[in-house]
């Protein structure tokens, strides 16, 4: 098997345009921890036409593994398609990375792609989260990204598999998938936005609809509540930002806490105070 060597200049000297090196395609191998997931048919037929009328532009990233082989870093799709072109090398930029550094850079460079659908991006996240107890705050600043972004999409990783796969597949948008997070029943919703192809906003509305179900029952209670109970209302609400509902009992030990939140920012905002986030 073929050595794998820099290409050189006329003078012998390592191209400075060109760090690239060429493998045998043989000698690469894909990365299990590699956050893309979803390769589809029709893209891949397009990439594979192009790769085969003019080749790999763009360098794979790859490292060093043992055996003599290349694990991918970014790049798995020109690989797969250059599989599928029959060529027997490929271009690539070989680095010195950790497991960590892998799965960020794999991440980083699908993002700057679009490639990665919403439940990938999340679960790569949560890999990172997982695995090297990264923060949010931490994988915020090391991705460009903003916290409430990724804890947004950390929260779908919570949604019923079925629901996932519509995510995955492309019909349901991240967008679809937020306003199921706190529903009783995504999965039913979930269908039903697919069926009639609603929009987002339609979708709200309609788990809005469902969330509310008939009209609550009121607590009589709420009208006879003491002065002391309303002035602890009054002070949960303004330090959370939040209304709050305080219904005890008069006469019992136990009761019930009421905070309602009006967007996903301000129950992220909830989590953190409470030590969830």
């Amino acid at each position: 098997m073929a050595d794998v060597t820099p290409e050189t200049n006329d003078a012998g000297q390592q191209a400075a345009r060109r760090p690239d090196v060429m493998v045998p395609i043989e000698r690469i191998v894909a990365n299990a921890n590699q956050p893309r997931r979803t390769f589809r048919e029709e893209d891949m037929a397009d990439l594979v036409a192009s790769v085969s009328e003019k080749g790999i532009l763009q360098p794979l990233i790859v490292r060093s593994v043992p055996g003599g082989q290349f694990q991918i870093v970014a790049g798995e799709r020109r690989w797969r398609a250059a599989q599928k072109a029959q060529l027997h090398e490929v271009p690539v930029l070989v680095r010195e990375y950790s497991d960590e550094e892998v799965l960020e850079v794999a991440i980083i460079e699908n993002i700057q792609r679009a490639d990665l659908n919403a439940v990938e991006e999340a679960a790569g996240y949560r890999a990172l989260m997982d695995s090297y107890g990264h923060t949010q705050e931490r994988l915020a600043e090391a991705l460009g990204k903003s916290r409430s972004h990724i804890a947004n999409l950390l929260r779908l990783l919570n949604l019923p598999q079925d629901v996932l796969e519509l995510v995955r597949d492309g019909k349901l948008s991240a967008g679809h998938a937020r306003t199921l997070v706190t529903s009783e029943d995504p999965s039913r919703i979930a269908k039903e936005i697919v069926a009639k192809g609603l929009s987002v906003r339609a979708a709200e509305a309609l788990a809005k609809k469902m969330a509310d179900g008939p009209a609550p029952v009121k607590q009589r209670a709420s009208v006879e509540k003491d002065a002391d109970t309303a002035a602890l209302e009054g002070d949960l609400s303004a330090n959370l930002g939040m209304k709050v509902q305080l219904n005890h009992k008069s006469g019992h030990e136990s009761g019930q806490l009421v905070i309602t939140y009006r967007t996903l920012d301000e129950l992220d905002s909830l989590c953190a105070k409470l030590g969830a986030g």
